[in-house]
């Protein structure tokens, strides 16, 4: 973390502004004075707060967590509130209540003829989100129709109706992943008179996700009503191997899930001053999975928002346009206060968005330098009309520093999600989750190959301050001022015109962290 230096606000005024054609959008803003102001060391405050607020949530959780519904997750938009309301932000709270999922007891998933077989929760198989409860014994297992293996990609098993001509009423469905959402796997097969539903992973070889390992899986809202899981694709294809030989199986499936009416909010602070017509929203998840207090997932975004707004007000930055700073509530349940904020916004306001930054985990101790991938020349999936600008501003500055990047898809595992969904064009950051460093990856940015990006993913020992880099912390602190402050003094939207319409658009793969289909 190199030394920070103090730069009057005169000199903020001072910049001076080089503009560029409307297609690119940014305006050449030196941006020195605002990551100089922008630093490790002030996001540092707020990560140790997250840990004290996870600390919080131990009586009644056990653990550290600042999962929504907890008093953790309470304090850190409490703490967001008076943080942004201080720095003389117009702030308001936005609140909505979703269906929190709750298995309470562990899944049991056995297989009893033509040999017994107990599967290992988490290692085996895992519970889809959403799944309906029971306690089904001795049931036969029967494959729904388009099952290919060895898979080339591309499965439809489960997808119509056709594939369960003949099912027998009361039997539990084996599914092979593909092409339509897990939900609509289910769905058909409940209507052919399943009991239980097992999906097994597809077992191609994709670049963008893992077709072999457990399905962590959704089904997405309302809860279902009869038990669905995940399994590896091994565990997959070794059952249906036997139904093809002719054996009778036989398995007991057990799920014990509710709902919980939950209590959730968004946090949303304004720059007073700024063109409404070309709104920069700037958003970060402010929740943590059950599991633990999950300061980088997503503690190291928020506290970087918080820096980036606290600095732009000390430094008196007056945006051409307006500044949305935005920490969501619900990502970890499916981008759910993202999704609220962009459907409730009337259709005047949601046109008056130009963009989206997202920064989602952001300090990951195996770290690579991941830039969102807007046009799609390197992962396939294009984001909407201005998202390449939005990636190429990344670029440019990362390039201006000496320091590397990789693309990173639109995959739906952010909150990027909603506004993509709408056509509004996004960009942003990430460091890495549960994905494996490469040898080539680690010549690069150091750190250990054939090793997750983030070892604590998801698990309790996501913690300040051993889980979170402060190295990396900072450049991509710094990258996050130099763009947002290209675009919020820009002189037009990123594709030129407003695209924004409240009709979804993109079928993404995944819903925040969990897979759809």
């Amino acid at each position: 973390m190199r030394q920070r230096f103090a730069t009057s606000a005169l000199f903020v005024l001072a910049l001076v502004l080089i503009f560029v054609p409307a297609a690119t959008t940014a305006v050449g803003v030196d941006s020195t004075a605002y990551r100089n102001a922008v630093s490790a060391a002030g996001m540092q405050t707020h990560l140790q707060q997250f840990q004290n607020f996870g600390q919080a949530s131990v009586p009644a959780f056990g653990h550290p967590t600042r999962v929504d519904g907890s008093v953790g997750f309470t304090q850190s938009v409490d703490y967001v509130v008076q943080q942004m309301t201080a720095a003389g932000y117009q702030v308001r709270v936005q609140p909505f209540t979703f269906d929190r999922f709750e298995e309470t007891a562990p899944p049991v998933f056995q297989r009893l003829t033509p040999t017994q077989q107990t599967y290992a929760n988490g290692t085996d198989f895992q519970t889809m989100d959403y799944s309906g409860s029971g306690n089904i014994t001795n049931a036969r297992l029967v494959a729904a129709g388009g099952i290919v293996i060895p898979s080339p990609g591309g499965s439809t098993s489960g997808c119509t109706a056709a594939d369960f001509n003949g099912f027998p009423a009361g039997a539990v469905a084996l599914i092979q992943r593909g092409t339509c959402t897990f939900r609509e796997k289910a769905t058909n097969a409940k209507n052919a008179g399943a009991v239980g539903v097992v999906i097994f992973n597809e077992g191609n070889v994709d670049p963008n996700d893992d077709r072999l390992g457990v399905i962590f899986g959704t089904l997405d809202p309302p809860q279902f009503d009869r038990p669905v899981i995940g399994t590896t694709f091994a565990a997959g294809r070794d059952l249906y191997n036997l139904l093809q030989s002719g054996a009778d199986v036989r398995v007991n499936l057990s799920v014990t899930a509710h709902v919980v009416s939950t209590q959730s909010a968004n946090v949303i602070a304004d720059t007073v001053g700024g063109r409404a017509d070309r709104t920069v929203v700037v958003g970060a998840h402010l929740d943590s999975v059950d599991a633990g207090p999950g300061i980088n997932d997503n503690g190291s975004g928020s506290a970087m928002l918080l820096d980036l707004a606290k600095q732009m007000s000390n430094l008196h930055i007056s945006p051409t346009n307006k500044v949305r700073f935005a920490w969501w509530g619900g990502e970890e349940f499916g981008l759910l206060g993202a999704e609220h904020y962009v459907s409730t916004l009337p259709k005047a306001e949601l046109k008056n968005i130009a963009l989206n930054l997202n920064f989602d985990m952001v300090a990951s101790p195996n770290y690579v330098r991941f830039v969102y991938d807007g046009d799609g020349s390197a992962t396939d999936t294009k984001g909407p009309s201005g998202s390449g600008a939005i990636e190429q501003a990344f670029l440019d500055y990362f390039a201006s520093q000496g320091l590397a990047t990789e693309p990173t898809a639109f995959d739906g595992r952010s909150d990027y999600g909603p506004f993509i969904d709408r056509g509004i064009p996004a960009g942003g950051l990430f460091t890495g989750a549960e994905g494996i460093k490469t040898a080539e990856e680690a010549a690069v940015y150091g750190g250990t190959a054939g090793a997750p990006y983030d070892p604590c993913y998801h698990q309790l020992c996501d913690q300040w301050p051993a889980n979170i880099d402060l190295k990396v912390l900072d450049q991509m602190g710094d990258a996050a001022a130099d763009v947002l402050l290209q675009f919020a003094m820009a002189t037009s939207s990123p594709n030129g015109t407003n695209k924004a319409s409240g009709n979804a658009q993109v079928s993404t793969e995944f819903k925040g962290s969990k897979l759809r289909k």
